[in-house]
């Protein structure tokens, strides 16, 4: 995995590459070949560990704070390596559903394909009919849907992607919100100041100031 090391008010020492190597080593097993962001920083009491993976259809990221470096790139490492599982769980599952079968809500419609065999006779409005060899019989079941629709219930997805864990510049959060593709990320400019930045229909990035 080809990996790009940054080092925020601290050196990344070989320990802490090698640390890293064997953590992206298991990733690289379960995405396949894929670039490698790294960006280590310690803030005062804060040490974060920020890592970024990116292959041609899959963007994984995950940052995690600790009293050390090797915790903290520890930790954002098995974070990490849980979201390819996930992934890769889930396209596997995609793979194993069964073309003939589809789910529609709490209604189902089952399609059935006959394969193709000798002229058959299938009645229709009471009359037989006969149908040609190579054509596919296909029986339909479809279940109702309820007469209502069932209420959606409201669901909250929580989430600290869309917040920075470190102070930043606006020109950085920019960027990072660029990269995350987000359309409003959170963050503390270097003098404390809470801000968000929100993305407007016209796709302009406005700056709010929290009071």
């Amino acid at each position: 995995m080809d990996v790009e090391y940054t080092g925020r008010q601290t050196t990344v020492t070989r320990k802490l590459k090698q640390q890293t190597e064997a953590g992206l080593l298991r990733i690289e097993k379960i995405v396949g070949h894929a670039g490698a962001q790294v960006t280590l920083t310690a803030d005062k009491r804060r040490q974060i560990a920020d890592i970024r993976i990116q292959t041609r259809s899959l963007k994984l990221v995950a940052t995690c704070e600790a009293v050390s470096l090797e915790d903290a790139l520890r930790d954002a490492l098995v974070k990490i390596e849980q979201q390819a599982i996930r992934h890769k769980k889930k396209t596997a599952s995609i793979k194993r559903h069964p073309k003939g079968e589809v789910k529609l809500g709490r209604g189902r419609a089952v399609v059935e394909a006959v394969a193709p065999e000798v002229t058959k006779r299938v009645a229709k409005k009471g009359n037989a009919q006969d149908v040609p060899a190579g054509r596919a019989v296909v029986p339909m079941v479809v279940h109702s849907f309820p007469p209502r629709a069932p209420q959606a219930e409201q669901h909250i997805a929580r989430t600290t992607e869309g917040a920075a864990l470190r102070p930043m510049s606006v020109e950085e959060a920019v960027k990072e919100a660029a990269f995350q593709d987000r359309d409003v990320f959170v963050f503390r400019d270097y003098s404390g100041q809470a801000m968000v930045l929100y993305r407007r229909r016209d796709g302009k990035m406005e700056l709010i100031e929290v009071p």
